[in-house]
């Protein structure tokens, strides 16, 4: 009888942690989504200021700040539906796509560029154009160049499109733009990287790299993670899992830190455990 009432309170009792995690879990994703909504508002709205307030005054800023309003306007209409941490971060990636636009609109103009700007997602992977090139792709001219000029208007600031590196330059046509707006390229898009890029200082990386989605330095990367695997010396020493529930954010507690299995004192009881971080 004592052993059926001690396996009760053990089963009520995982069920009142249980339920208190999952608890705890949703109110702490309330909060990381309503943070995650306000950054990327902050930053929409800056845009917002700038874009209605800015004109051109040649062919390359007058495009910036246009292409600077359109991810003003996808910045908007991703806020709008966003549900998910990860949605508003595109959003606020999409709103400072556009400053960057407005920024270089802004050096064109002789204007002062304002405080620094956070690095586009994969931005410095991209690399940029180091020195003018044209090539001739499927009928069309494509010219890419380390600054504006009337020949090339469009400014794109480096990043990651549709799963890709584009390099930061100013270019003839957005020819990225076809991936930005799809999400796909075309089957052609390799062979056109290979002959804008191929050799090019500025963009460490391969055709070959741009298809797989790596940008520069990756050839240095894979280098470094291959020398680390011969180095198998330290691999008996498995002692230290302290960490091991933590799969998702960093800053979480997991689910072996602090919950069931907690050696601390937590115990089985202890309400800081059952995260469930992923």
């Amino acid at each position: 009888m004592v052993a059926l009432i001690l396996v009760a309170l053990v089963v009520l009792g995982l069920v009142f942690v249980l339920s208190r995690g999952t608890k705890n879990q949703k109110q702490q994703q309330t909060v990381q989504l309503d943070d995650a909504l306000a950054d990327a508002r902050r930053w929409t709205e800056r845009l917002g200021s700038q874009v209605l307030t800015m004109s051109g005054t040649d062919a390359a800023s007058t495009q910036a700040i246009a292409d600077a309003s359109d991810r003003y306007t996808a910045a908007n209409s991703q806020l709008a539906s966003a549900t998910t941490v990860r949605q508003a971060e595109l959003a606020r990636e999409s709103a400072l796509e556009g400053l960057h636009y407005m920024n270089a609109a802004r050096e064109i103009m002789g204007m002062p560029l304002g405080p620094e700007l956070p690095p586009l997602e994969g931005q410095r992977n991209a690399g940029r154009v180091s020195e003018k090139r044209t090539i001739e792709h499927e009928g069309q001219t494509i010219t890419a160049s380390p600054s504006p000029s009337p020949e090339t208007p469009n400014y794109y600031p480096g990043g990651q499109v549709a799963g890709r590196p584009v390099p930061a330059g100013w270019y003839s046509q957005p020819w990225w733009a076809g991936a930005l707006a799809s999400g796909m390229w075309t089957a052609s898009s390799v062979m056109m990287f290979s002959a804008l890029f191929s050799g090019m200082s500025g963009v460490g990386y391969s055709a070959q790299a741009f298809e797989n989605g790596y940008g520069e330095g990756y050839a240095e990367g894979l280098a470094d993670a291959n020398a680390d695997t011969s180095d198998m010396g330290d691999t008996g020493d498995s002692g230290d899992f302290g960490d091991a529930g933590d799969t998702g954010d960093a800053g979480g507690d997991g689910f072996f830190d602090g919950g069931f299995f907690d050696g601390d004192g937590g115990g089985l009881f202890d309400g800081g455990g059952f995260d469930f971080d992923f």
